[in-house]
């Protein structure tokens, strides 16, 4: 996707096949990273629980409305209905799992 100041390229697996090595070998189960400028900044602590805590919070009436998601509900539309074929670029890890 393009924005103004960046270019953005997303992956989403289920598969713990697709976690880097490294990861794998810790038994992390998870792996989140964004790599700005060549700078790759892993951030995948911390959020074990976070669908669960958000859920909750919408249980106690503390949630958020569909005007302040709006943005991130037509952004995650989007990604989905992307043709990525005609990108001719994809996410590093996408490229390793093409066969």
């Amino acid at each position: 996707m393009e924005y103004e100041h960046a270019r953005v390229r997303w992956f989403l697996s289920v598969d713990s096949e697709d976690l880097p090595l490294e990861q794998r070998l810790k038994g992390q189960k998870t792996y989140r990273s964004l790599n700005v400028g060549g700078e790759t900044v892993e951030f995948s602590d911390g959020f074990t629980d976070l669908h669960a805590r958000s859920y909750e919070a919408i249980l106690r009436g503390e949630g958020f409305g569909l005007e302040c998601n709006r943005v991130a509900i037509e952004t995650v539309s989007r990604i989905r209905s992307a043709d990525i074929s005609s990108v001719g670029e994809v996410h590093p890890f996408a490229a390793s799992t093409r066969k």
